[in-house]
């Protein structure tokens, strides 16, 4: 249909059902001319007189009269299917599918929890890979990366403005072996290191002033997930090399050690990705709102659920 047919229709409809292009304009908020005008454009393209008009009245013809009985309930049914629009807005449903970096959900604890608890009729589901995800290609709404991660014809949208990696240990490991100053001291101590899901070891990168090194330490250890890097960390086998996302609490407590800190500087943190930003799906419009509440509150994703969220 043309880009504007249903403001033709709409208005031939109006009209049959005022009889009168007056009346009909004021109904549609329109001026009577730019409802004459709607109406002459669409008999123009269907060849057809809609209506016999004289300076005191206005009928259908009998061709107005058979195409009147015919659209009227399309466009009722082009309505409602408009306003079915809306309320899934409002109350959104279906399934919401994230691809999201391994062992992160729990960092999204919070946001997906007061999701879970506003939208109760979307089902949520997360995808955890450590590989880089085509997310248009495997059918996902929306990704979570690293900023420097994310495509460059993506929306994005900040979920952790920053993420800083911390070389680490326990405090009896550096007793026994002593805290390395200098990245070349790395060398005579052993490290937990990571293996990545192409088979090769994750090299530390370190940087300070601008000096940018790529590390390999001698590795004591290699664990293939995160978890376990953390727990032979605290176990006093080695240095490892971790985000502070997962590793807060044990910063805090004091049993794990930050050390080499002037050379592990933050960088940009995770992002909620997804192509496009307009005519989002409802699931994900919903979420990316409560995203940028939460931000705008000052909440991170692994917050708790905000007191009455879910009312």
């Amino acid at each position: 249909m043309h880009r504007s047919g249903l403001v033709e229709l709409d208005a031939v409809l109006a009209v049959a059902r005022r009889g009168s292009f007056r009346a009909a304009a004021r109904e549609l908020g329109m001026s009577t001319s730019a409802l004459s005008h709607a109406v002459a454009s669409l008999e123009a393209r269907l060849q057809a007189r809609l209506f016999n008009r004289t300076t005191r009245s206005v009928a259908l013809t009998e061709a107005g009269a058979r195409y009147v009985a015919r659209i009227g309930p399309a466009v009722a049914e082009i309505r409602a299917a408009a306003e079915e629009l809306h309320a899934d807005d409002l109350h959104p449903s279906g399934t919401l599918r994230i691809s999201v970096p391994r062992e992160s959900t729990r960092m999204l604890a919070g946001l997906i929890g007061e999701f879970v608890q506003r939208c109760p009729d979307v089902r949520l589901e997360l995808d955890a890979d450590a590989r880089l995800v085509d997310i248009v290609a495997e059918g996902f709404d929306a990704g979570v990366r690293l900023h420097d991660q994310v495509p460059q014809d993506m929306v994005a949208l900040p979920l952790y403005r920053q993420q800083r990696l911390r070389v680490v240990a326990s405090p009896g490991y550096l007793a026994a072996h002593g805290v390395p100053l200098t990245p070349d001291a790395l060398a005579a101590h052993g490290a937990i290191r990571m293996r990545m899901s192409h088979g090769g070891l994750y090299r530390w990168e370190l940087e300070h002033r601008g000096q940018l090194l790529q590390v390999d330490p001698p590795a004591r250890l290699v664990v293939g997930e995160l978890q376990a890097a953390r727990a032979a960390a605290l176990a006093g086998v080695g240095l490892a090399f971790l985000s502070e996302w997962h590793i807060q609490q044990e910063l805090d407590a004091g049993t794990l050690v930050p050390v080499l800190d002037a050379w592990c500087p933050p960088f940009p943190g995770l992002y909620l990705y997804f192509p496009g930003h307009r005519h989002l799906p409802p699931p994900l419009k919903a979420f990316v709102a409560l995203l940028r509440e939460r931000d705008a509150a000052g909440l991170s994703p692994d917050a708790p659920a905000r007191a009455g969220a879910a009312a």
